[in-house]
């Protein structure tokens, strides 16, 4: 059974996990969970271009070496990305590299200078682990399922800032969503900032990260799950009725939302613009949205 919302969540760490699952199939309760901070020193910064905004990276969410990154993978460790240095890779590299990549963690070839502006003890490669565990759009249905409700999910379509994913996480847990979904390439994940800017909402709702949204919106409306794309160029968002299974999407800041998954939403929903700007931050334009569909509910 799922906790509900609220509920009292203890952190469990990686190694139980593993254990776990050696000695038999894990309880299906829901709970997030963190890594417990360790006392080292302070690490430089991390210029990721995957995200808007540059971020310094806690010492318990930068892997480096081979050993610690080919560990984390074996255990099943959420990996934001994988960098790498460009060269000559040995053997036992490629080896991590085979493995990151049948994870699906994104894998970038980089500099090895900006390998040593992080850490100089890298040994060609850089992980920088998820801040908390992802799950699976399955295990929203699941929880909706359990507590009697029609499926209601927010889907991010290349979403780049930390701090607004974090906003958006939050907000959907006040409106009582059931997830949040994000895409695996060229968007922000679980980072620091983004589990900081949730303040806590993360310890209670559910963020899945997935390859193919299009696919993912297509495995929704098998599930009678209605998608709605914020989309300037849409309906009224205050005419139009929200009820049943729903899933919003978000655009990007800047882009908006890609073709493809324009063209696979049920509807289009616009907020009205009486200012002088052309649209609303990401995470403003989702909790007017979220909480339309919370009144319908």
């Amino acid at each position: 059974m799922y906790r509900s919302r609220g509920g009292d969540v203890a952190p469990r760490p990686y190694h139980e996990q593993r254990r776990d699952r050696n000695e038999g199939p894990a309880p299906k309760d829901y709970h997030a969970y963190r890594y417990e901070p360790v006392e080292r020193a302070p690490q430089p910064t991390y210029d990721a271009p995957a995200y808007a905004q540059e971020e310094a990276v806690p010492d318990e969410n930068l892997l480096s070496g081979r050993n610690p990154i080919r560990e984390a993978l074996k255990s099943g460790r959420d990996i934001e990305k994988l960098l790498v240095a460009r060269g000559d890779l040995s053997g036992s590299a490629r080896e991590i590299i085979a493995m990151a990549k049948e994870q699906h963690v994104p894998v970038q070839e980089v500099e090895r200078s900006r390998l040593d502006a992080i850490t100089q003890n890298h040994q060609g490669m850089l992980a920088f682990a998820s801040a908390y565990q992802y799950h699976t759009v399955e295990e929203m249905l699941a929880l909706a399922s359990e507590r009697g409700e029609t499926p209601f999910l927010v889907v991010l379509d290349g979403l780049t800032d930390p701090h607004n994913l974090g906003a958006i996480i939050r907000t959907a847990e006040c409106a009582g969503a059931h997830g949040v979904i994000v895409q695996e390439r060229r968007a922000v994940g679980l980072t620091p900032a983004a589990v900081k800017a949730s303040a806590g909402a993360i310890e209670y709702m559910m963020v899945a990260r997935v390859t193919n949204l299009t696919a993912t919106l297509a495995m929704l409306k098998k599930h009678d799950v209605w998608v709605y794309a914020a989309d300037m160029e849409g309906e009224d968002y205050t005419t139009v009725d929200f009820k049943g299974g729903v899933a919003i999407v978000i655009g990007a800041e800047g882009e908006g939302i890609s073709r493809l998954v324009l063209e696979n939403a049920d509807k289009r929903v616009a907020l009205p613009i009486h200012g002088k700007l052309e649209s609303l931050n990401a995470s403003v334009a989702a909790g007017v949205l979220l909480y339309a569909v919370l009144r319908n509910r």
